[in-house]
């Protein structure tokens, strides 16, 4: 059964693999992390244009993937438009920052996004934050170091980045001009949601887009005829990096609790 294939420019997406396996049992999913090339949210646009559309075609020449997960924020908001043209025939879906159902479940109407510098800066993010335009106050914060420190598992780094951005992303509360909801507005960030809460109140709300995702993935792949059929036994996983994949590992097994083994 051919794979779903999901890719991120590291680690992050395992937090989206982790929906999606939730979500569809029965599939073979292929994760790829581009970790040589990472980080992709402190480059440009045609930097991580470059770097999507050659995995893209790893995944298909290699492993024939049935659909696609694009598990990184600042690689949909530069190349997935292009991604959809070069592979019209390809279920394609990727992420965006949860504004939506921020939105839709802040009390205070203040909100805050945590999110890499190129995923801010991007027209893609600007026109959604413009589609909320008056129905909430947004305040964007670019966590510059945050994806380096957990892709090293620094650990140290983690807890100081994490302070510093929760610090920007405040006052937290339920009163007048306080935050009360905070998108996560990559898929390295909800690794270390529990950091992150250490410095707000138990009431906030944390925001990530892995189920919503999740779901998509699944409508995408019924509506096209590629939906594995749900009796069968429980699907297969397979990591590949084009760094070290001992990362990988390191990282899958931390994180989500994952023992496979990842290749080059």
């Amino acid at each position: 059964m051919s794979p779903v294939g999901v890719f991120d420019s590291g680690v992050g997406g395992l937090s989206v693999l982790a929906a999606l396996r939730a979500e569809l049992p029965h599939e073979n999913f292929v994760y790829f992390a581009d970790t040589a090339y990472a980080p992709y949210g402190e480059r440009g646009d045609a930097y991580v244009i470059e770097r999507s559309r050659a995995v893209v075609e790893h995944l298909l020449r290699e492993h024939g993937i049935k659909a696609l997960v694009v598990a990184c924020n600042t690689a949909t908001t530069a190349a997935i438009h292009l991604l959809r043209a070069d592979h019209p025939d390809l279920p394609i879906v990727g992420l965006e920052p949860g504004l939506k159902p921020a939105v839709a479940s802040s009390r205070t109407g203040h909100i805050s996004v945590l999110a890499t510098r190129g995923t801010l800066a991007s027209a893609k993010y600007a026109n959604l934050r413009a589609s909320f335009a008056g129905s909430a106050d947004v305040r964007p914060v670019p966590c510059d170091g945050l994806v380096k420190a957990i892709e090293g598992f620094d650990s140290a780094g983690i807890a100081a980045l994490s302070e510093r951005y929760m610090a920007e992303a405040g006052p937290f509360g339920d009163g007048p001009g306080e935050v009360d909801t905070v998108v996560l507005g990559c898929t390295h960030y909800p690794l270390v949601k529990e950091e992150l809460g250490k410095h707000a109140p138990a009431t906030l709300r944390f925001i990530d887009t892995g189920v919503p995702v999740a779901q998509q993935t699944r409508r995408l792949l019924a509506s096209a005829g590629r939906l594995a059929d749900g009796t069968g036994a429980a699907g297969n996983l397979l990591l590949q990096s084009s760094g070290d994949v001992a990362v990988l590992e390191a990282a899958a097994a931390r994180w989500l609790g994952l023992s496979a083994t990842a290749t080059a």
